[in-house]
């Protein structure tokens, strides 16, 4: 086996044997990964800190493409603390990385691994993390080849007199194509295409008001639940902690 350096996201943490662990590790350039941490359960282990889920660094392993690699060490480039030490926020971050999860298993493009990378930061950095999970909700939709319409009706593709937004038609109606869809405000049809297209790396203010934030919301649960196929118990742990 070849060592390599690797810059990765822990995405789960399975304990294996007496005192080992397998990580789950996201990378740009090889996708997922699977890496063992021998030892790392023990006290003394140098890998014990750096061997778990939601570690961001520079992954120093003997790379195998096939099976598990093995872990020599990281050089941690963020451990996310403050979004650790807040209920909401790894409710948040937990939720997101099933997400990705699942989704990697499908596709290995090398956007993903900046999506959930710049969505965690912000996260850590101290924004709003509910935002942040409805923009990388949406745009993960590309990645699993079920995108909504939000460049024009999706019924007819006319670009312009979008009056609402719908799941079961697929994203923006047109007037003329209207048949008595709930409407949605003129916000949120601006705002859901913002989000689409927005580079989260590069936001630096993230409000919106909560109705807007309801119809978004409303969208994409009911969008996951037709077209994606995916159900993470993450996602009602999260449904839970917003009740409290």
């Amino acid at each position: 086996m070849e060592i390599i350096s690797i810059e990765g996201i822990s995405l789960s943490e399975t304990n294996y044997s007496e005192s080992s662990k397998i990580l789950n590790v996201l990378t740009k350039e090889h996708g997922l990964i699977g890496i063992i941490s021998k030892g790392s359960r023990r006290i003394k282990s140098k890998l014990r800190g750096i061997s778990r889920k939601l570690m961001y660094g520079t992954y120093h392993i003997y790379y195998k493409e096939k099976g598990l690699s093995t872990l020599i060490g990281v050089d941690v480039i963020n451990s996310f603390d403050k979004t650790i030490m807040d209920l909401k926020k790894v409710s948040y971050a937990s939720y997101i990385i099933d997400l990705i999860n699942q989704i990697a298993k499908q596709n290995e493009d090398e956007q993903l691994f900046d999506l959930l990378k710049n969505t965690l930061l912000k996260i850590e950095e101290g924004y709003n993390p509910e935002i942040l999970t409805m923009i990388l909700e949406l745009q993960a939709l590309n990645f699993l080849g079920v995108a909504p319409a939000l460049d024009g009706c999706s019924i007819c593709g006319n670009p312009k007199n979008i009056i609402t937004l719908n799941s079961t038609a697929g994203g923006y109606i047109c007037k003329d194509c209207y048949h008595n869809e709930a409407l949605v405000s003129d916000k949120t049809i601006k705002l859901i295409r913002m989000f689409y297209y927005v580079d989260i790396e590069k936001i630096t203010k993230l409000e919106v008001k909560n109705d807007v934030l309801k119809e978004i919301k409303y969208f994409l649960d009911d969008y996951y639940e037709r077209y994606t196929g995916l159900f993470l118990k993450s996602k009602n742990f999260l449904k839970n902690v917003n009740r409290f």
